[in-house]
């Protein structure tokens, strides 16, 4: 079976954030990821990683203004200084916490621009953010969503992911795969992992419909790990979803995975 992470911004809130290392622990997890770290100092979050033992595997890159309804401003003209100063600050972060691969939410088409200016916008920033990041020996990951629960979301498609990071042409650019959202816009979870694996640097994991834990929903979760571990995927798969009930009740599935 493949190596789960569990994301922390979705599982185990019922406990502040800080608590939740040691609760992944507990529960068996031997990594983490989460959204965004940047509430809190990055020193407190290595220290409570580091007496847990769980290694951090991902962050994003600041998005905007979430509470707003944001998600990510990478192809937002005029926002460009503050993306920069975004990249910035996940590299900082990232560097304390020991991540190697940082995922940009590209963002929402903006209302009364040309799609081009924004699509151009988009991959000057992601050039920018790739070099600093290969500076580093980091890797960058962008990630389609589904415009069901992201209306508007620039890159939607797996095809268009795929056709950004050729046009950015950094090599150290790579996909955010997540199930669930691609569930949602067009299906063809195997055939798609399989076709484009060396252009995937994260997979990520939740049930449709509901984003719920592996189980409740309409996704084959036994044949799809098996099938990740049969084509060679040797990263981490990233736990994102919502709990049904709690999150201890939810793990039913990782100890029959």
């Amino acid at each position: 079976m493949p190596r789960f992470a569990a994301n922390l911004s979705m599982l185990f809130t019922e406990q502040p954030f800080l608590d939740r290392f040691d609760a992944a622990a507990k529960a068996g997890f031997a990594a983490v990821e989460f959204q965004f770290p940047y509430d809190h100092d990055a020193t407190h979050i290595r220290e409570r990683a580091l007496v847990a033992g769980v290694q951090v595997v991902l962050h994003n890159l600041p998005a905007g203004d979430w509470a707003a309804g944001e998600r990510g401003i990478a192809c937002l003209p005029g926002r460009q200084d503050e993306f920069r100063r975004g990249v910035a600050a996940g590299i900082a972060y990232a560097t304390a916490l020991g991540v190697r691969q940082l995922n940009c939410l590209v963002g929402c088409m903006p209302d009364g621009i040309d799609p081009a200016i924004a699509r151009r916008t988009c991959i000057d920033n992601l050039r920018h953010a790739a070099a600093q990041l290969g500076a580093h020996g980091m890797r960058l990951l962008i990630e389609p969503l589904n415009t069901f629960d992201v209306p508007g979301f620039l890159v939607h498609r797996t095809a268009q992911a795929l056709a950004l990071i050729d046009e950015v042409g950094s090599d150290n650019l790579f996909v955010q795969y997540d199930i669930y959202h691609m569930q949602r816009m067009e299906g063809e979870l195997a055939a798609t992992l399989e076709r484009h694996l060396p252009r995937i640097g994260h997979v990520q994991l939740a049930d449709n419909p509901g984003r719920h834990e592996p189980g409740t929903g309409e996704i084959h979760f036994p044949f799809l790990l098996r099938h990740l571990d049969r084509i060679g995927y040797a990263g981490w798969v990233g736990c994102e979803y919502r709990p049904r009930t709690t999150t201890r009740d939810s793990l039913g599935w990782l100890t029959a995975a």
